[in-house]
């Protein structure tokens, strides 16, 4: 293995020679100058791994070498040792993105240290973090075989979902290729579990968790009613809970976060259902009885979201909460921008209502379209694209605008979302819905073990289109594929990011709470 080659830059560096001799007896190569002048033409030519910088020389300072070396090489980690504490030189250093900063007179371990800490430190990480995880893998594996209530299912996820961002950190395939499994077999018990209790959570006997249509009352009319702050109510469509970690340093830029709640989106988890159930605070069987005029079955044309603030200004009504609120969607970037810039208006009102299209258009862009396919082609990408898309959005505009104005923000989405990769043959008539995660109709023809069935609709919330209709959903990572055509329907849908079904990442779903900064 090559020597890291260190360049040392100290207009003292004769009186540095043990430190130097310490360093060349661990296997590092140390190359001196005691001038910025020379150091900055060495280190043009040279490719040194890292530098240690004196601040204090006489001509070039050493505040003014870091400045042009940075300027010609802005990667390589530049150390500043100094003899002054005093601030205005730390902020001016560590303004100029310096890697370390060391107080003389510095100790060899001192600098051993120091050159661990930034040329090892992605390997220490690195190990450590494959070490935890193998440590966790067995008890994570203990504890799905176990499993059986929601709260257990929102912890073990979180778990899964925390290794996972910590081994995409490290880059790590093979273990990443072991949580990978971990997820898969995850999600068997999980549409298990779902199939045995999910019925019980529509009637009134037992345990049951927030869901979709209780959403509003339980968890957002709370802060309503203190009254303490107006609420910006956001929800993102289709925002997983790893695109939510993707974003939450974003969103900790400007608030604090007071409550995190995962929450279950019911079934289907698809906009119609579950984003009209969160607004209306009814089930879609209950809406189709109530509001005739709002509601659309699968197969009837027209939109099936058109109507959402109709949903929540009745809701509101009925919950006796006579505020002042807009409510807005936003499906463009023009969209954004117009309410961006328009925020200020809404200063008097108690609740903002805003539903933020991107994330969903996008997952559908992704079966669509070859690009977007290539920029979202696994789960680590999608977060990538979810975090960049989030930066630069009027969405951030949006909340930016809100936390100067004092309101509190309450962040969630109606469902998530799974990349498919495995087809299931399905057989229904001409009137059987398209979804690709779920399907309601008449006849359906379907392998038992893929889906969970639902014989009887109304007893899971949900309106038949007929006497005879039934709903499957397709569990895993699975995709319910037409026989007729379906080698072409295989290669044009697996993996692409659909929903409907039941997945913990479709229906574990993150609802949170922040106070202004």
């Amino acid at each position: 293995m090559d020597k890291i080659k260190i360049l040392w830059v100290d207009d003292e560096i004769d009186l540095l020679k043990p430190h130097i001799l310490f360093l060349e007896s661990k296997n590092y190569k140390v190359t001196t100058y005691n001038n910025g002048r020379d150091a900055i033409d060495a280190y043009e030519e040279g490719n040194f791994d890292i530098v240690f910088l004196d601040e204090n020389m006489p001509g070039m300072s050493g505040l003014e070498t870091l400045s042009e070396m940075k300027e010609k090489k802005s990667s390589t980690p530049i150390i500043m040792i100094t003899k002054s504490e005093e601030e205005y030189i730390m902020e001016e250093a560590i303004g100029s993105k310096i890697a370390d900063y060391l107080i003389k007179p510095v100790n060899p371990n001192q600098i051993l240290l120091s050159l661990k800490k930034n040329l090892d430190h992605s390997r220490l990480i690195s190990e450590k973090t494959t070490l935890d995880y193998q440590k966790e893998f067995r008890k994570i594996a203990m504890e799905l075989a176990m499993v059986n209530h929601y709260e257990d299912w929102i912890e073990l996820y979180k778990k899964l979902l925390f290794w996972e961002l910590e081994l995409d950190s490290i880059n790590d395939q093979s273990m990443i290729e072991i949580l990978e499994s971990q997820k898969v077999e995850a999600n068997v018990q999980f549409g298990k579990f779902i199939e045995r209790n999910y019925e019980d959570w529509f009637s009134s006997k037992g345990e049951k968790p927030v869901m979709s249509h209780t959403l509003f009352r339980e968890l957002v009319v709370p802060e309503l009613v203190k009254k303490d702050k107006p609420v910006l109510f956001v929800v993102i469509d289709n925002l997983r809970y790893d695109q939510w970690k993707a974003i939450e340093n974003v969103v900790g830029n400007h608030y604090k976060l007071e409550k995190e709640i995962p929450y279950f989106a019911s079934l289907p988890t698809a906009t119609q259902y579950a984003r009209n159930a969160i607004f209306s605070g009814l089930t879609p069987l209950e809406m189709e009885k109530q509001f005739p005029q709002y509601w659309k079955n699968d197969v009837e044309d027209g939109g099936k979201n058109l109507y959402e603030a109709e949903f929540l200004t009745a809701h509101l009504k009925r919950l006796g909460l006579n505020i002042k609120q807009d409510y807005f969607k936003i499906t463009n970037l023009a969209g954004g921008k117009k309410l961006a810039d328009n925020f200020k208006a809404l200063k008097d009102n108690q609740l903002v209502t805003v539903v933020y299209n991107f994330v969903d258009m996008l997952s559908h862009a992704k079966t669509e379209m070859e690009v977007v396919k290539e920029l979202a082609s696994d789960d680590k990408a999608y977060r990538s694209l979810t975090s960049s898309w989030f930066k630069n959005s009027p969405l951030l505009e949006i909340i930016q605008q809100a936390q100067k104005l004092g309101f509190k923000l309450i962040l969630t989405t109606d469902h998530g979302t799974i990349n498919v990769k495995n087809p299931s043959k399905v057989i229904g008539d001409k009137n059987t819905s398209l979804n690709l995660r779920y399907k309601t109709g008449r006849s359906l023809t379907y392998e038992d073990k893929d889906v969970y069935a639902v014989k009887d609709p109304k007893k899971i919330g949900l309106p038949a289109i007929n006497m005879s209709s039934s709903y499957i959903f397709a569990k895993n990572d699975l995709f319910l594929a037409y026989v007729n055509n379906y080698n072409h329907y295989v290669s044009y849908y697996r993996n692409t990011y659909q929903h409907g079904g039941i997945s913990l990442e479709e229906m574990i779903v993150p609802f949170l709470v922040f106070n202004p900064k």
